[in-house]
């Protein structure tokens, strides 16, 4: 098979986060997709199992280390670059993908590639004690403006607003904490989110932590990012219904990344999209 390597939501080769995709040469079983994508070891390794569809877009499959997902960002994003650019040197500016949650579609400009997220689904508030001891931080580090709550556009994630870069650089699972939450909501990221920036181009600072064996740090949150989106239009944290606005993510791991968000909403009906660079690092064969 051939496959590529690519960092997402990257401004320069080895930041952003990085993502193999694959293009199968024959029939392949989940089972051996499932044990690519844990010798990759990357957040996620994606399969693009068909060339164009009659409904416009191409079979794509993601899987993690551990699992098949039905949607994420960074994926999506890289994915979608690889069949424009690399594969079929396609002059649409746009690249539609069939995954598990429906068909994505990811527009080209300039340099950015955009992807419209699902309709965000809200739910549960989570308690704040919960929160601070999976994250071991201080009750006063959480902006109690505004609720620690599930969103979801395919994947979910709990989302708690925090005071200062000093309460998100804090950060650190405690890995019983966050099991305990874990029973009641399976598969739930954590998100944490702030104003306060490194860099004053940047309007928020994001980091994200996974609920897979180790509870590993992502350093570019596509999927979790559009919840974001939907999450502070629904609770207007920035007084509009429109918003634009740079996330700087994973640099607390040595993974700079940049996301550029566009969102509105429109009384119950919300548009979220999330863009980015892709850069291309590598190719090869898998034997």
């Amino acid at each position: 098979m051939k496959y590529y390597i690519v960092d997402v939501f990257a401004e320069n080769k080895y930041e952003g986060n990085p993502l193999a995709v694959f293009i199968p040469d024959r029939n392949i079983e989940t089972t051996e997709m499932q044990k690519i994508a844990r010798e990759m070891n990357f957040s996620e390794t994606t399969f693009i199992m068909s060339g164009l569809q009659n409904n416009g877009g191409y079979d794509v499959k993601i899987f993690s280390p551990d699992s098949e997902l039905p949607f994420a960002g960074h994926p999506t994003l890289g994915t979608a670059y690889v069949i424009k650019n690399l594969l079929n040197q396609s002059e649409s500016n746009e690249i539609k993908l069939n995954l598990l949650v429906g068909q994505i579609p990811v527009v080209f400009e300039d340099q950015y590639a955009w992807m419209t997220q699902n309709q965000p689904e809200f739910g549960t508030n989570i308690e704040i004690d919960r929160i601070v001891a999976a994250l071991q931080i201080k009750r006063e580090d959480v902006n109690c403006d505004f609720p620690i709550q599930v969103v979801s556009t395919g994947l979910p994630c709990v989302i708690v607003p925090l005071n200062s870069l000093d309460s998100v650089s804090r950060c650190k699972i405690n890995h019983q904490a966050y099991e305990d939450i874990l029973k009641d909501m399976k598969d739930v990221n954590l998100l944490v989110f702030t104003t306060e920036t490194e860099s004053a181009e940047n309007d928020l600072n994001v980091r994200l932590f996974m609920p897979i064996p180790g509870y590993l740090e992502d350093p570019a949150t596509g999927s979790a990012n559009g919840n974001l989106a939907g999450y502070l239009l629904k609770h207007n944290f920035f007084h509009s219904n429109e918003i634009s606005y740079r996330v700087e993510q994973g640099a607390f791991i040595g993974r700079p990344s940049l996301l550029k968000i566009n969102a509105k909403k429109d009384v119950d009906h919300f548009s979220l999209q999330v863009g980015g660079q892709v850069i291309t690092v590598s190719e090869g064969n898998w034997y």
